[in-house]
C-alpha cells in the first residue's frame, strides 16, 4: 500500500503564530501514532489560503486507526476550547491522488529563492479560485520531503473543479506561476474504479484512452462472470431464485467486487499503461497491451480445461 497523507482544514485564525504553536500538539500526536512518516503546517501568508495541518502515514490503514484515535481527539477537543474548529472533513489524499470528488492536488517543484514569489502566485490563485461557484477553499503545503510544494483546491463537485480548471479566470491568474517553477507543475493522477486515470497537465484534463480502460475491464469482467456462474448460480437457483433474478443478483455481486476490490487491484499494477502521461509513448503502449492480451490467453485456458470450472456442466 502506498503513503496516505490527510489535511485537516481549520477556519481562519486570528493570532497565527497561536495557533502554530498549537499545531505542534496535533503533530506530536500524530507522530506517536504507529506508521507515522511526516507531519507540517500549510502555509498561509494570506487569509485566503486555509490553515491546516497535514500528516502522512504509511499507508491508509494507520493513518485512519491515528484520525480515529482518542489521543487525536483530545487534541482537537483542546483546539475547539482555543478557538480552532475545523471546516471540512479530513481531505485525504496517496501517490495516487485525492480520494474525494471535488479536490484538485497539485505539485510544484519552485525554483530556488522564488518562493516569495511563488506563494504571492498561489495567493492569486486562490482569490480567483474562490470567485467561482462551489470553491470551498485552498490549501497551501510547503516543501515535503521529496522537495515538492503542494496545493490543494476543494470545490463542492467534481464538475464545479473542473469548470475552474477550463475557466479563463485560472488561465489567467497561471500567468506567472510557470517563472517560480523549475518545471511544469502537475496534478497527482487519480485512478477511477473502472481503470480510467485522470490526469490535469498544464491546465489540460487528461484521460486513459478509452481502449485501455476497455481491456483492463475485460480482462477482469470475463474472469468474474465465469466463477460467479459456476459458484453463486447454482447457490441462487438451489435457493428457489428464477434464472431473471439470479441474473440480478449474480450482477450485483459483480460490480461491487469489481468497484471495491477487483479493478483497483488489477489497474495497480498497470497504472504506469494507464497514465494519459506516462503511458502515452508507442512503446509502453504495447508493452501493456501484450502483457494484457497474454493474460487473456492464460484465463481462456484455465476456463477451457478445468472441468470443475464448466458452469454449463452443473447445470440441472
Amino acid at each position: 500500500m502506498s503513503e496516505a497523507t490527510a489535511v485537516t482544514v481549520f477556519h481562519p485564525v486570528d493570532d497565527s503564530a497561536a495557533f502554530g504553536r498549537w499545531s505542534q500538539d496535533l503533530l506530536a500526536s500524530a507522530q506517536a501514532a504507529a506508521g507515522h512518516v511526516a507531519g507540517q503546517l500549510s502555509a498561509f501568508p494570506d487569509a485566503v489560503l486555509d490553515c491546516a495541518v497535514a500528516v502522512t502515514f504509511s499507508d491508509e490503514i494507520q493513518l485512519h486507526g491515528w484520525l480515529d484515535s482518542a489521543d487525536r481527539d483530545d487534541v482537537l477537543g483542546d483546539g475547539r476550547a482555543r478557538g480552532y474548529s475545523t471546516c471540512s472533513g479530513d481531505l485525504i489524499f496517496t501517490d495516487d491522488g485525492p480520494l474525494a470528488a471535488g479536490v484538485g492536488l497539485f505539485r510544484h517543484d519552485v525554483a530556488a529563492g522564488k518562493e516569495a514569489d511563488f506563494e504571492a502566485m498561489e495567493v492569486r490563485l486562490a482569490v480567483a479560485a474562490a470567485g467561482m461557484p462551489g470553491h470551498e477553499g485552498t490549501v497551501l503545503l510547503p516543501p515535503d520531503r521529496h522537495g515538492d510544494w503542494i496545493s490543494l483546491v476543494r470545490f463542492r463537485t467534481s464538475a464545479q473543479l473542473s469548470e475552474w480548471l477550463r475557466s479563463a479566470e485560472r488561465s489567467e491568474a497561471l500567468s506567472g506561476l510557470r517563472s517560480t517553477l523549475r518545471r511544469e507543475f502537475a496534478s497527482a493522477s487519480n485512478t477511477t474504479p473502472f481503470a480510467t486515470t485522470v490526469r490535469i497537465e498544464g491546465g489540460r484534463t487528461l484521460m486513459t484512452p478509452n481502449w485501455k480502460s476497455a481491456m483492463l475491464v475485460l480482462l477482469v469482467l470475463y474472469p468474474t462472470v465465469m466463477l460467479l456462474s459456476r459458484f453463486l448460480g447454482p447457490v441462487l437457483a438451489d435457493a428457489g431464485a428464477e434464472p431473471w433474478l439470479g441474473l440480478w443478483l449474480s450482477q450485483i455481486v459483480s460490480v461491487a467486487a469489481m468497484q471495491w476490490w477487483l479493478m483497483p487491484t488489477a489497474s495497480r499494477p498497470f497504472r504506469r499503461w494507464l497514465d494519459p502521461v506516462e503511458g502515452r509513448g508507442f512503446r509502453i503502449g504495447v508493452a501493456g497491451a501484450a502483457a494484457i492480451i497474454v493474460l487473456y490467453a492464460v484465463t481462456l485456458t484455465v476456463f477451457a480445461t478445468v472441468h470443475e470450472l464448466h458452469f454449463w456442466d452443473y447445470v440441472d
